[in-house]
């Protein structure tokens, strides 16, 4: 039962995250306890306060709507379709604009940590079961950005994000430390090669080196690999979020040069052609958005020509309706499932589990403005989704996931299995 408002001791509840941006924590009480759950998204607008990104109409919505409507409604905090049904029917718009998704979603999500706290079970646990996710616990796969381009770094490199994948580990602590020592090893080769200031960090705590081309990127972290012992172990992921790119119908791979070269300007089939070379040249695991939000005709074109997995991040923005027309296209073959794209706890279940029956893998991912917040790193275990992407061995708003599956890998003990060379069909293990 919810015991008061959610409200905070000085009237609204703003925290900050990783960019030094305001966000909403939103505090639920129970009789249980108190529970927290910080949300990203809908920003204020106003210039003369942090810069037009505040979210002091989130936190008032919070406050002054939504808190006294679910303590009127008393709803069962351990029935969570009926909270996040009440919650999207309060806002009642088809993209949560009213209320805003980081207000809706921060209630949604502490209101499973509440009902966790009441069964007295891990909250991965009662994922596990709101989801009806069968078998055994999966250990996921941490994919880590050791080396950022695109909008997150400097120089001149256009793909975002190059990823650590130690598919071959026999457990996700031992992952997690393989990706450790690759890291250090990586930002003293980085130095070495282009100098001290390319161990400097970007967004999401991966080196960034003034570098132009993804050969570059592939070969300093190959290298890496090779120096740490783990060829064959450790593999790499591509973020290329190509939508940052994709400027009047052309793949602009040398945007971030003020001299923009027309030579670098790529059709959708030229840019494929890439990938397809990189695939062959580098040990590639996945690709992650290859192709511009709108340009299905890139995605579904591509898809038949790589057998590794393709990941759907803005082509779909866990949106239900863009999930299953990217299914039926035949689009791409994983989904990256962000839980405050969608706002409720109870529709990335679904939106999961609509990826799963169509085949897909899913990849649960943090946000590059992130916080402290844990919750995905449950999530990823109660939805065995078996791979999970948060940034890399630095910075204390990554790490924090990662020490959180760590301590989930501790308790579960031979209760779980290290995903793995399986990450694509975790749920199917």
């Amino acid at each position: 039962m919810l015991k008061r408002r959610l409200l905070s001791r000085r009237g609204y509840f703003i925290v900050y995250d990783s960019r030094g941006n305001p966000t909403v924590e939103v505090e639920l009480t129970t009789e249980h306890g108190t529970f927290r759950s910080i949300a990203v998204e809908l920003r204020d607008g106003d210039k003369t306060k942090w810069g037009g990104k505040g979210v002091l109409k989130a936190v008032s919505n919070v406050n002054d709507i939504i808190g006294p409507a679910v303590i009127k409604a008393n709803i069962d905090v351990k029935d969570q379709k009926a909270m996040d049904k009440f919650l999207i029917e309060l806002d009642g718009t088809p993209n949560k604009s009213k209320l805003g998704a980081n207000a809706l979603l921060g209630v949604s999500l502490a209101t499973s940590l509440a009902a966790a706290a009441e069964k007295k079970i891990p909250l991965y646990q009662h994922i596990k079961e709101l989801s009806n996710t069968p078998g055994p616990y999966v250990l996921p796969v941490p994919f880590q950005n050791v080396l950022n381009g695109g909008v997150h770094a400097g120089g001149d490199l256009a793909f975002q994000e190059f990823m650590l994948a130690p598919i071959g580990a026999s457990s996700f602590s031992e992952a997690l430390r393989m990706n450790s020592e690759i890291y250090h090893i990586l930002k003293n080769l980085a130095k070495e090669k282009y100098g001290q200031s390319a161990g400097n960090v970007g967004d999401e705590g991966g080196v960034a080196p003034d570098i132009s081309t993804p050969e570059e990127a592939l070969d300093l972290i190959t290298a890496a690999i090779k120096k740490a012992g783990y060829e064959g172990i450790v593999y790499v992921g591509l973020d290329a979020a190509s939508s940052e790119f994709f400027i009047d119908g052309k793949y602009r791979v040398d945007f971030k040069n003020p001299t923009d070269d027309e030579s670098k300007h790529l059709t959708g089939k030229q840019l494929a052609d890439l990938y397809v070379k990189l695939i062959k040249e580098y040990p590639l695991v996945f690709v992650e958005d290859p192709f511009a939000e709108d340009d299905w005709d890139s995605w579904t074109d591509f898809l038949p020509r790589v057998e590794l997995p393709v990941v759907a991040d803005d082509l779909t923005v866990t949106n239900p309706v863009r999930i299953r027309t990217a299914i039926e296209k035949k689009a791409a073959s994983s989904l990256l499932l962000k839980v405050n794209q969608i706002g409720t706890l109870s529709e990335s279940i679904e939106a999961a589990w609509t990826a799963y029956n169509a085949g897909w893998g899913v990849l649960v991912s943090h946000r590059s403005g992130e916080t402290e917040d844990t919750f995905i790193a449950d999530l990823c275990v109660g939805l065995r989704t078996g791979q999970i992407k948060t940034g890399a061995a630095a910075r204390s708003e990554r790490l924090a996931k990662y020490n959180q599956l760590l301590r989930i890998e501790e308790e579960l003990g031979d209760k779980a299995v290290y995903a793995g060379r399986n990450f694509q069909k975790s749920v199917r293990i």
